[in-house]
């Protein structure tokens, strides 16, 4: 149990250093909102509030050796029910809102096994950002985010994790 918790946390400083340099800006004010992991993926967000432009949302996903995870492109429920798509959304309840497209921190690629149309990343850590505005007020409230992935290897799949609610404390001054 201990060499699994002192993993946990190897990962999460791995995961929170390349957050750290994949974000735009000036790394001011960077707060993890919340960590997770479900179905051998290790998932951690945060909220990057930059001196010099808008905020971002970011989710890395850190799936265990030798598991992949499916580009945020491909359909909701696969393709021919295969996959499920990396993504990092808000809720239609969301106060914050949308200031841009999700993006990803390394391309998806044509896989070498059918069907070629499902999208795959490299076996590792992916990082989703999403610009978002803050929603006015005075000090902090809570928020929910979206989140789905799924992980596999050469040989099966984990289940899917679809659209798991996070509620999230937003630090609003």
């Amino acid at each position: 149990m201990y060499f699994k918790n002192k993993l946990k946390l190897v990962f999460l400083v791995i995961a929170a250093a390349a957050v750290i340099s994949s974000c735009s800006g000036t790394r001011d004010d960077l707060l993890l909102l919340d960590t997770f992991t479900k179905n051998s993926v290790m998932v951690s967000i945060y909220l990057n509030r930059p001196k010099d432009g808008a905020s971002l949302l970011v989710a890395s996903f850190v799936p265990e050796a030798g598991l992949h995870l499916y580009s945020k492109e491909i359909p909701r429920n696969g393709v021919d029910g295969l996959g499920r798509p990396t993504l990092l959304e808000l809720t239609p309840a969301s106060k914050m809102t949308a200031a841009g497209e999700l993006t990803e921190s390394i391309p998806a690629q044509i896989p070498a096994f059918e069907p070629k149309e499902l999208l795959v990343y490299p076996v590792g850590m992916v990082t989703l950002t999403l610009p978002v505005t803050l929603p006015d007020g005075n000090g902090p409230m809570d928020d929910k985010i979206s989140i789905t992935y799924m992980a596999c290897s050469d040989t099966g799949c984990k289940a899917p994790v679809v659209n798991q609610i996070l509620v999230v404390h937003l630090p609003i001054q």
